[in-house]
């Protein structure tokens, strides 16, 4: 039997530490904290305005108040960002929650800024009323809950938004390497550069521009006598390391190259961060791309992927060699 490998749960940490940031803001935590210094009264008295009596029973017999599922907008005005706090317990996603089906979008500011927009404040208590209405239906479809249980249901929903953010950082750091890396290679021919563009002037006294956005991440286009631009290499890059979602990203990067291609650009590059990958496997999910490179060699002085790399960069680009 070979030796295992050591994994690095560098995922679970980075979960960590924005979970703990969570409990300050939207999690049960903050909700406990909101209530208090609350005037318990007040909530009171808008639960019983707002929900259903038998519900609120049924939450006491639990060993439970009322607000723990419940919106109202007493509370939502000490803590806007508790908004997140009732989306995660109702079993809704932000982009389901906020999308354009539902009319919850102009709510958004509340659980990522924590602000209350006047359109906020003068439809709160309809808001409370949706929410509760969700609450409802959930308290009457189950036999029981618990405390613990309210904050394992927030986790539920928490999670695959947890890792989606935690993969764009990961996507964006990715970005910034491959940024430093192919300003270090253009060196002595950069014209000016901001943090999402380069522009180098090429030995022809062409001007072509590197660009760093999305869908592609990266696109370098050379400027024409007429002002217009010629498309010349469209770069994904897919900065997650995990080898069992590959697939999918191979994927993603497939869908943006075929958009490159119709936008004429020449060439189609993938940045990926999955060491040892087959090539043959990788050209049958993106067969739009004409060169892989993996970053972990891209990062390395001397490897033979680094070395062509910047060949077939310095040619698309028309520069020598300035380092």
């Amino acid at each position: 039997m070979s030796e295992l490998t050591i994994l690095l749960p560098d995922l679970q940490v980075a979960f960590f530490k924005r979970l703990e940031e969570l409990r300050k803001t939207l999690l049960l935590d903050a909700l406990l904290q909101a209530v208090s210094t609350a005037d318990i009264s007040q909530i009171d008295s808008e639960l019983s305005a707002i929900v259903a009596k038998k519900s609120l029973q049924k939450l006491a017999g639990w060993g439970m108040r009322g607000e723990l599922l419940f919106a109202v907008p007493y509370v939502l005005e000490k803590n806007p960002r508790l908004l997140g706090y009732y989306r995660l317990l109702l079993g809704f996603s932000q982009k389901q929650f906020y999308g354009l089906d539902h009319g919850f979008a102009p709510f958004k500011t509340m659980e990522e800024k924590g602000l209350m927009s006047q359109h906020s404040r003068d439809n709160l208590e309809e808001l409370c009323k949706s929410l509760c209405g969700s609450a409802d239906f959930l308290v009457g479809s189950i036999e029981n809950l618990t405390e613990r249980g309210l904050h394992e249901l927030t986790l539920l929903t928490l999670g695959p938004q947890l890792r989606g953010g935690v993969l764009n950082v990961y996507g964006a750091q990715a970005v910034a390497i491959v940024f430093a890396l192919i300003k270090s290679i253009v060196g002595d021919n950069i014209m000016s550069h901001d943090s999402q563009s380069i522009r180098v002037r090429n030995a022809a006294g062409r001007v072509v521009e590197i660009e760093f956005a999305s869908d592609p991440d990266i696109r370098i286009r050379e400027q024409l006598p007429s002002n217009r631009y010629r498309n010349l290499v469209a770069i994904e890059i897919k900065g997650g390391a995990d080898r069992s979602n590959i697939h999918n990203r191979l994927g993603e990067a497939e869908k943006s190259h075929q958009k490159a291609r119709k936008q004429g650009f020449v060439e189609c590059w993938t940045i990926i961060k999955v060491s040892g990958l087959d090539e043959s496997v990788a050209r049958k999910e993106s067969p739009s791309t004409d060169r892989f490179y993996d970053l972990n060699n891209l990062t390395r002085s001397k490897s033979d992927e680094l070395a062509d790399f910047i060949e077939h960069l310095r040619s698309i680009l028309g520069i020598s060699d300035s380092r």
